[in-house]
């Protein structure tokens, strides 16, 4: 495993840059998390207009696409918000269960130093690239929610123009 052509210099400075990554990553998850809360709280502010306006009761397509989108909605931001497993480096749980895996510490210890951050240069790959996979999968779902809520807003917009501006389109 060790290869007398890297640099200590130069592995040091990849473990840091590799650290700067997935610190970045576990900053993208919280910015993730931020824009669910925002986007909770704005379907739960147009929810609330349509309800203390009476809009989403006085029946019209437009009441029935809204009735249609705010579940569609609350289900897409509820998949966001899912539990989900994250991935540290090095593992610490036991992994009987794989042979192949390294154990820590056990493994850990017997390697040289540039053995071991070689080791966990790699382990820290595994992590990013696992945990890439969950924040893609709340950010592909906050996207979807992200045009639901703005289509819920659009056909909120209308639906009062609708009612309160153009009293002969309130059948539609």
């Amino acid at each position: 495993m060790e290869s007398p052509t890297i640099d200590k210099e130069t592995l040091e400075l990849a473990a840091q840059d590799v650290r700067r990554v997935i610190e970045r990553q576990k900053e993208e998850r919280q910015i993730l998390i931020t824009q669910m809360n925002i986007l909770f709280v704005t379907n739960s502010a147009i929810l609330s207009f349509l309800t203390i306006s009476r809009l989403i009761t006085i029946f019209s397509i437009f009441s029935a696409l809204e009735i249609l989108l705010f579940p569609i909605n609350f289900l897409l931001l509820i998949w966001a918000l899912l539990p989900r497993k994250f991935f540290a480096s090095p593992n610490l749980e036991k992994n009987e269960e794989n042979e192949e895996k390294l154990k820590f510490p056990e493994d850990y210890l017997t390697f040289t130093p540039q053995e071991y951050n070689l080791q966990m240069l790699a382990d820290f790959r595994e992590t990013y690239n696992n945990n890439q996979k969950q924040v893609d999968d709340i950010s592909l779902a906050l996207k979807y929610a992200t045009g639901v809520t703005a289509g819920i807003a659009v056909v909120s917009l209308l639906h009062q123009v609708t009612v309160y501006f153009i009293p002969e389109l309130q059948k539609l």
